[in-house]
Parts: structure tokens; sequence; C-alpha cells
């Protein structure tokens, strides 16, 4: 796989981890979303959380999904760094 594409997929994966720490933060301040960063921060990160909590329940009043992404996106990280630099 060529470098580019490869630091095009870190970039994503960058990317999507600080929209989800993003996302994180401002469900302690506006947990409905109603505020214009929240929507966008929903609309981004919903399509990849929401897989995630049809099969992840939320435990007590904490909702893992994120945790759980994050996990995803650290693996995949590190899958394609082995295959890309060895």
């Amino acid at each position: 796989m060529p470098n580019g594409i490869a630091d095009l997929i870190f970039l994503v994966i960058n990317i999507l981890s600080i929209v989800l720490i993003a996302r994180a933060l401002c469900s302690w301040f506006d947990p409905t979303f109603r505020s214009s960063i929240g929507r966008v921060l929903f609309e981004i990160t919903e399509p990849l959380l929401a897989p995630i909590r049809q099969v992840v329940p939320p435990v007590g009043m904490l909702d893992l999904s994120i945790l759980v992404a994050f996990f995803i996106l650290f693996i995949l990280r590190q899958l394609l760094e082995s295959a890309v630099y060895g």
C-alpha cells in the first residue's frame, strides 16, 4: 500500500479520535446535543457508535460505545502500521 493512502487513513483515524473526544466532552455539558456544535459532533460520530451500542449495552448511566470505538480505532491503526511499516 502506498504511504500516501496509509497517511490518509491515519489522518481519518486521528480525526475520528478527536471528534469522539469532543463528543464525549460535549455530552457532559449538552447531553441532548441541541447546540450546533453538539449536532455536528452527533451527526459525525453516530454512524460509528450506533452499531457498537447494539452490541455493547450501557452500564448504568455510562455509555461504553465511545470507549469501544477508541479501542477499534486503535486496533485498526496498529494493524495498518504493521502492514505499512513492517
